[in-house]
């Protein structure tokens, strides 16, 4: 058994443009619970989540076999500071494993990362937050298990002040919902003010599972969906995708406000890869190789 494996969800497709990285997750399944997760049409039970048995134990021989200066991503699909952290402090324990000889990658929406400022602080890290929206009432609709909005700003904040560098995950961007130039600019604008440096963004990529919570919470979606996904030409590894007009005028919006911040951007499993600046790695894991 294995837990932390190399980051490979295409299966070598062209779509994932992340540098080579070993990826691991400390927890089977998310409490969160967003409307919108494509994880829970893989795993199940996803929102009734469970630490991983033997987890640390396991994770040592895993790091033993893997090359020093790798880069390792926390987590993929499993928010890695979901409410179980507070419990197991399973991720604090394997980022003490890690912390002097890998680049570490995290990626949340919990505030309870900030927990862990004395070790990212001083390893090769950075860690991204998901903000969908500064509309509390949105998000907990969306996101009902999540911390809000203005806890993952104030996050970000922190995790600049002590030197970690910090990418806005801007992601993803549902029609009707958050797609409007006024929400992009809003949470870029705070997550900047706040430190972010590198914008990470995608559109909404519908699976049959999240499709339906979407709908029973926002019934009024319905016919725009219809439109923005009618062709189903556009299904890719088992998502359909939005219409490729409309993926590139949302996504290149989102890339303006970000150049016009101050700040580099890339889109994640678009391919829409003339939109993605070249200087960086979409996954914003070049500010760890700096920091």
């Amino acid at each position: 058994m294995s837990y932390i494996r190399p980051f490979d969800p295409w299966r070598g497709k062209s779509l994932c443009t992340c540098p080579f990285k070993y990826t691991v997750n400390p927890y089977t399944g998310c409490q969160h619970r967003c409307l919108y997760c494509y994880a829970s049409s893989y795993i199940k039970d996803f929102f009734n989540p469970r630490p991983k048995a033997n987890f640390l134990e396991i994770a040592r021989k895993d790091i033993s076999k893997i090359p020093r200066g790798a880069i390792i991503n926390i987590s993929s699909s499993s928010d890695p500071y979901q409410p179980l952290e507070s419990k197991y402090q399973y991720t604090r324990r394997l980022l003490e494993l890690v912390s002097d000889n890998y680049v570490i990658e995290i990626v949340t929406k919990s505030d309870l990362v900030t927990r862990d400022i004395d070790i990212l602080s001083k390893a090769r890290s950075v860690v991204s937050i998901t903000i969908t929206t500064l509309d509390e009432t949105l998000a907990r609709r969306l996101e009902p298990g999540a911390p809000s909005p203005s806890r993952r700003i104030d996050a970000i904040k922190k995790l600049t002040e002590a030197g970690v560098p910090v990418v806005l995950r801007y992601d993803p961007i549902i029609p009707g919902l958050n797609d409007s130039k006024e929400s992009i600019s809003a949470v870029l604008e705070a997550a900047v003010t706040a430190g972010a440096r590198h914008i990470v963004s995608s559109t909404y990529k519908i699976k049959p599972d999240n499709l339906t919570r979407m709908l029973s919470a926002f019934p009024d979606l319905e016919a725009k969906f219809e439109h923005i996904y009618r062709d189903r030409k556009n299904r890719i590894q088992g998502y359909l995708y939005a219409d490729k007009e409309y993926r590139y005028r949302t996504l290149s919006t989102v890339r303006d406000i970000a150049h016009s911040l101050g700040v580099t951007f890339a889109t994640c499993r678009e391919g829409l890869y003339q939109l993605n600046d070249k200087e960086v790695t979409c996954d914003g894991t070049h500010l760890a190789q700096l920091h």
